[in-house]
C-alpha cells in the first residue's frame, strides 16, 4: 500500500504543476529581395536626380548673377559716355563762338580781306 500511496502522490504532484501555454512564435514577414534591391536603386536614382537638379539651379543662378553684373557695368559705362558727350557738346558750343574763331585766326596770321570774301546764297 505504501507503494500505491507514493504513486498516487507522485501523480497528484504532477497534476498540481501549472501548465504554461506554449509561447507564440513571432510572425516574421519576409519581403522579396528583388523589391528591396529595386527600392534601393530607385532611392539612389532619386537622390542622384535631386543632386543634379540642385547643381543645375546653382549654375543658372551663377550665370544670372554674372549677367546682372555685366549689365550694371555696361550701364555705368553708358552713363559715363553720356556725361562726356554733354561736356564735349558744351565745349564745342564755347569754341564755336565768333570771338574764339576770330582769336584763333589772328593767332594763325589770318587777316580779314573783304575782296576775297564770296557770298554764297543760303537756303
Amino acid at each position: 500500500m505504501a507503494a500505491v500511496r507514493v504513486r498516487q502522490q507522485h501523480q497528484h504532484q504532477q497534476v498540481q504543476q501549472p501548465t504554461t501555454p506554449p509561447s507564440p512564435q513571432p510572425t516574421i514577414i519576409r519581403r522579396k529581395k528583388t523589391n528591396q534591391k529595386f527600392e534601393k536603386t530607385m532611392l539612389i536614382v532619386f537622390i542622384g536626380i535631386i543632386a543634379v537638379l540642385g547643381v543645375l539651379v546653382l549654375n543658372k543662378q551663377a550665370a544670372i548673377q554674372t549677367t546682372s553684373m555685366d549689365i550694371q557695368k555696361i550701364e555705368s559705362e553708358t552713363e559715363e559716355i553720356a556725361k562726356q558727350n554733354v561736356d564735349l557738346t558744351v565745349r564745342v558750343s564755347e569754341l564755336s563762338t565768333y570771338e574764339n574763331i576770330w582769336k584763333k585766326a589772328k593767332e594763325l596770321g589770318l587777316t580779314q580781306n573783304e575782296k576775297n570774301v564770296k557770298v554764297v546764297p543760303g537756303e
